[in-house]
This record gives C-alpha cells, sequence and structure tokens, in this order.
C-alpha cells in the first residue's frame, strides 16, 4: 500500500509543531485523553479484529514466519489487552517536570535538574499493531509527539487504530498530528524519514536484526539500538533443579517468539548429570524443542543435534535452544561474556554470594537471579507498556518506559546573583 500524495517531510514538520502541544499538556489532560483512547480502541474491537484479519491473510500469502504471523495477529482480547496497558499507563506518574537533585550552592544559587519531552520519537517496528497504540500511549503521557512506521504486514491494523487514536485528540481539542501513522509502506519512505534531522529527535526501531541494522546504518538521527536478544540461563551447581527446570520451561516455551526468551541455557558440569535428565524431559514434553548441545551434553537429548558456535550467537525465536556444560562458575561468565546481545541473562542459585558475583560481571540491560527471562518487560517490571529495549549503553539501557522518554535540563533559581 503506497500513497502518493503522502510527504515524510510535511508529516515530520506537522509532528514537530505538535510536540511543542504535547510538551505543554497537564497530567490531567494527558490521562482524560489517554482513558478515552482506551475506551474508543476497545469500542472499535470489532474493526480492528476485521482489519488485522487482512493482515493475517496477506501474511500467509507473502510466506511470512508463524514468529512474524504471533506477533501480527490481534484477538478480541489481545484489544482488551492494549486498552489495559494504556490504562496502566495512566496509573504511572509523569515524569514531566520533576525537579531532582535541587541543591544550594555557595553564592546562593539553586540548581536542580528537570525532566522534560524528547520532542518527536520516530518508531519503525515490523508486525505487532499493540506497538502503535501502546507507544502512542507512552508518547502522549511523556509529552512527546510520535511517528509510528510499522510494517506492510500490519497497515490494515495500525490505520484501523490510528483512527481512534485520531478521533481522540480531535475531540479533546489537541493536535492530531501529535501521534502519526504514516500510511506508505514503501521502503523509500523510511530513507527519508531517517533524514529528518531537523525535525525528528530520537528514532527507536523495534523488529528483527536486519531492520535495526539496516536504521542505525543510514540514520541521520540518534538511534536505539536492540539488534537482537540472545539470552542465558546459567544453572548453576547450587541451583534449586525444580526452579532451574520451571524456569527453563517459562522462559524458552511460553512465547518462544518473544526476544526476552531462552536462546542459550549453561549448566554446571558437577549438577549436569542429575539436571540434563530433567530438563530434557520437560522440554520434549512441554513443547517437543529441537536441542543444539555440546558434546557433553548430547548424549541426554533424543534427537539433539551437536551444537556449533554460531548456534551460540543464534536467536531462534522458536522452539530451539543451545546447550553447553560449563566447567565452573567463571566459565559460565566467560561464555555469557562472548556470546551476549546484552539483553537478559538469568542465573539460578541459592548462593547468594555466586548470584551477587552474576550481577555484578554480566553487564547486559537485564539481569536476573531465580526468574524467568520473561519478565524482561516493560510492563511486568513496572514500567506500564514499553516502547523499546535498549541493548546500547547511551540514553537509555534495558526496556524503555516514561522515563526513557525524556531528558533533563538543568533550572537555576537565582536572586540577582552575578558571576564575579
Amino acid at each position: 500500500m503506497s500513497q502518493t500524495s503522502f510527504s515524510m517531510v510535511n508529516m515530520a514538520a506537522n509532528a514537530k509543531v505538535a510536540s511543542r502541544v504535547a510538551a505543554q499538556l497537564s497530567t490531567p489532560e494527558k490521562n482524560i485523553i489517554l482513558n478515552a483512547i482506551a475506551d474508543v480502541i476497545e469500542a472499535n474491537s470489532a474493526n480492528i479484529i476485521s482489519e488485522n484479519a487482512k493482515d493475517i491473510e496477506d501474511g500467509r500469502s507473502k510466506g511470512l514466519t508463524q514468529a512474524m504471523l504471533d506477533r501480527l495477529v490481534l484477538t478480541e482480547q489481545g484489544v482488551k489487552d492494549i486498552s489495559s496497558a494504556i490504562r496502566e499507563i495512566v496509573a504511572l506518574a509523569d515524569p514531566v517536570g520533576n525537579i531532582s537533585n535541587l541543591a544550594l550552592r555557595p553564592n546562593g544559587l539553586q540548581v536542580g535538574k528537570m525532566r522534560i519531552p524528547l520532542g518527536v520519537i520516530a518508531m519503525i517496528y515490523e508486525a505487532r499493531p499493540n506497538v502503535t497504540a501502546e507507544s502512542a500511549a507512552l508518547c502522549i503521557k511523556s509529552g512527546n509527539a510520535v511517528i509510528l512506521r510499522g510494517g506492510s504486514e500490519a497497515i490494515h491494523s495500525n490505520l484501523a487504530i490510528a483512527k481512534c487514536l485520531h478521533g481522540v485528540l480531535t475531540e479533546h481539542g489537541c493536535d492530531k498530528n501529535i501521534v502519526s501513522v504514516i500510511p506508505d509502506t514503501s521502503r523509500s519512505v523510511i530513507e527519508t524519514l531517517l533524514k529528518q534531522k531537523d525535525t525528528i529527535d530520537l528514532v527507536i526501531p523495534r523488529g528483527g536484526e536486519g531492520l535495526i541494522r539496516y536504521v542505525s546504518e543510514n540514520s541521520q538521527i540518534p538511534v536505539i539500538q536492540h539488534f537482537k536478544g540472545v539470552c542465558h540461563l546459567y544453572v548453576d551447581k547450587y541451583a534449586d533443579l525444580d526452579k532451574a527446570v520451571n524456569i527453563l520451561v517459562n522462559g524458552k516455551t511460553q512465547k518462544p517468539s518473544a526476544c526476552n526468551a531462552f536462546e542459550t541455557f549453561l549448566v554446571h558440569q558437577d549438577i549436569s548429570d542429575k539436571f540434563l535428565p530433567l530438563a530434557a524431559k520437560a522440554l520434549a514434553e512441554s513443547a517437543q524443542v529441537k536441542v543444539h548441545a555440546c558434546e557433553k551434553s548430547l548424549p541426554y537429548f533424543a534427537g539433539g543435534q551437536l551444537a556449533t558456535a554460531e548456534d551460540y550467537h543464534a536467536e531462534y525465536l522458536a522452539q530451539e535452544i543451545a546447550v553447553k556444560v560449563v566447567n565452573s562458575f567463571d566459565s559460565a561468565i566467560i561464555h555469557i561474556n562472548e556470546y551476549t546481545s546484552d539483553h537478559t541473562e538469568v542465573i539460578i542459585s541459592q548462593d547468594i554470594s555466586r548470584s551477587q558475583t552474576f550481577i555484578r560481571q554480566i553487564n547486559s540491560s537485564v539481569v536476573m537471579i531465580n526468574a524467568s527471562s520473561r519478565f524482561s518487560d516493560g510492563n511486568q517490571l513496572g514500567l506500564g507498556s514499553e516502547i523499546g529495549i535498549s541493548t546500547s549503553k547511551l540514553h537509555a539501557y534495558g526496556p524503555m518506559g516514561l522515563e526513557a522518554l525524556t531528558t533533563e535540563k538543568f533550572v537555576v533559581y537565582g536572586d540577582g546573583q552575578i558571576r564575579e
């Protein structure tokens, strides 16, 4: 679907103007708008699902992977979940205008830092039509304007949701360009979008590694990067094996297409003969997970394949996992630091000292002790919906919520002071 009359330059310019309106909205005004958006999306559930069905049909005919189709589909419950996520954002504290670290200087000046919106956020993403609504809600709450460029596979769903968003903004007397959904699905529109450095302040790509690398390499605007999610589970020799099995199965099989699913699990050699039979049985029973195993672990997995170095780099996004037996705690740390994508790493251990060492030595954006990697999600971490995940350390790191969509300016209170 291509809109020949569409102008990316004009949309970005209009969003810049609208961002000044968004920045001045009070917290009550934002919350009223967001509650109305949640209501309207739920009220238009049937139409949104009908439009989504067109995308699913087109996706199947184009041969989209099952992982992509899983991300694309919207059910009645899925639409309700979008509305619920928006209402959760309403309940979150508004970071805009907060002043922190106000301190008195020797000359009598009071110096602090105030949270302010970033300005105009551009989102480039694949599938996941819920991203359209939830990212818009996060940007509205944080006082930003947003330009949303979903993939061609979700265009009908995204435009149906955009209609709801624009209707509410117009009804409440706000510039509808606070939220812009690009109707043109051609690749050239992304090229133009990434050059609008005078009107767009930040680009957040969300999707496959190819998309994110393309955006990072071609953008003239700062980019939040998250190339892939190779999440590790390390089962330490002091692990509770029942906990380890449950966490492994949940982290791998509950939603394998998610970027926070386990792709590799490591097992300390001292408990490998006890844990691997349990793991093999559980993975076979739960979802017939395909296993790429090292030489030491391969005999435990019927139908397993011998793992290569490429398997430990792989983001499978499917019922598939790599396994390795490690000689020591230090070997597990070395392996993770070599193959990490800086997304999420988990240790299962009842030894507090080793767990704390794991936290200190692993610097991925989320590090967990005795919990499933599936909790590495903005909503589960208390951020409300996330707008994306950053695995680069500048500006934001990890799941990004409201505060990550703001920056700080210095605020100085004086009483006539002049500099000598």
